[in-house]
């Protein structure tokens, strides 16, 4: 399942988003309102949890500055990422993508495709402001 969030504006630098996303404990300005947990784990590790959802686990698994961070699921039985690509439009001002990827079967996909659409346009439309 490949999910996009629809593409954002942010009048700062490639660069500026770039170490914005890259500090995990940033991801807290980011959530959705309905969040119920947030905890950092260690310097690229963070845990959170929506009400009604398990607990998810995410990790930065690699970066490739200042265009993309790859964040993916430490541990637990589903396998996903969440990859930000940074683009720069102007020297102050770029556009910041979110995508989903995760491989589940047909009737997982279905049930979680709505929750997991809103849940990354929601952290897409957060990053101007929070930045």
């Amino acid at each position: 399942m490949n999910l996009e969030s629809p593409q954002t504006t942010v009048k700062k630098s490639p660069q500026e988003v770039f170490d914005f996303l890259s500090d995990v404990k940033n991801f807290e300005k980011l959530m959705p309102e309905n969040i119920s947990k947030f905890e950092v784990l260690s310097d690229d590790t963070f845990l959170f949890a929506l009400k009604g959802m398990p607990e998810i686990v995410l990790k930065k698994k690699e970066t490739i500055p200042p265009n993309q961070i790859v964040l993916g699921a430490a541990g637990g039985k589903i396998d996903f990422s969440l990859v930000g690509n940074i683009t720069e439009i102007e020297s102050d001002k770029s556009a910041v993508q979110l995508v989903f990827n995760g491989d589940f079967n047909p009737m997982m996909a279905m049930m979680i495709k709505g929750p997991i659409s809103k849940f990354i346009e929601t952290l897409s439309t957060n990053i101007p402001s929070a930045i």
